[in-house]
């Protein structure tokens, strides 16, 4: 990690506001005071259309500070069904918006072919195209008293040859995961961060920071002194929220707890 003299920016996915749109992403993390925009690429149209997205952050006037991939099971066919060609459009997208950053999901472990040369494959995408691919922490998924390994070459990537990865601590959550010992383990290999809160839960919860039982404070804080230098993302799950007061107020929580700790 290379040391900062100055707090890491504090930008908001666009996720956090489903099921709103791209669009009042945009507007959200503008209004509120966030720093910049992850945009999660999805079923939404918007997030797939770079022309989109362009217009979207000059409206705003607030950057995209890096682009989610399409991994989830809901994405499968978005811009395609080889998920090679989804992470050149995703350089594609990253570099006509001015982003350094793209978050990618390891294979399912059914995605044999793409998993079986994706250590490599990613580390040739990052030469190729001088972007950072940031590979997110995932977990088992769980049920009952039962574990099934979804993903390969593993879920967690500290145990991979990966330069570049993504923190996500309601991933550590729901991995029962110490997500201090993973940042002490990857050093200065962690280059990206999900910020949000679990509860231990088998479902990936995406609570507001501070509201469950993962170390989120303490986080922000020991990888801001050792000199992190990359993007703090707010992804919280504000679906249940019950009105645009009760979601903004989420937003603004996770925001002013994010700055508080990484200043």
């Amino acid at each position: 990690m290379v040391v900062s003299t100055s707090p890491p920016r504090v930008s908001l996915s666009t996720s956090s506001v489903y099921p709103g749109s791209t669009a009042s992403g945009f507007e959200l993390a503008a209004r509120l005071g966030y720093d910049g925009v992850e945009v999660m690429v999805g079923i939404d149209d918007v997030s797939s259309d770079v022309t989109a997205i362009k217009a979207l952050s000059a409206f705003h006037e607030i950057p995209v500070v890096s682009v989610h991939a399409p991994c989830l099971l809901v994405t499968q066919r978005v811009w395609g069904s080889d998920p090679w060609g989804k992470l050149h459009r995703s350089a594609e997208m990253a570099l006509e918006v001015g982003a350094r950053v793209i978050v990618v999901h390891p294979p399912f472990r059914w995605q044999r072919d793409y998993a079986r040369t994706f250590v490599e494959g990613i580390a040739d995408l990052e030469r190729q195209y001088d972007l950072v691919y940031a590979v997110e922490n995932m977990y088992p998924w769980r049920t009952g008293r039962r574990d099934f390994q979804a993903y390969a070459p593993g879920w967690n990537p500290a145990e991979q040859d990966y330069a570049h990865v993504t923190v996500d601590l309601s991933h550590s959550s729901t991995a029962h995961q110490d997500p201090l010992q993973l940042a002490r383990d990857l050093g200065p290999r962690l280059a990206h961060v999900h910020i949000a809160d679990g509860s231990g839960s088998a479902k990936d919860e995406h609570l507001v920071p501070g509201r469950g039982d993962q170390p989120c404070a303490e986080f922000l804080q020991q990888v801001t002194a050792a000199g992190f230098d990359g993007e703090i993302v707010v992804e919280i799950n504000t679906r249940k929220s019950g009105d645009a007061e009760t979601k903004e107020a989420a937003l603004l929580e996770a925001l002013a707890f994010s700055r508080l700790h990484s200043s």
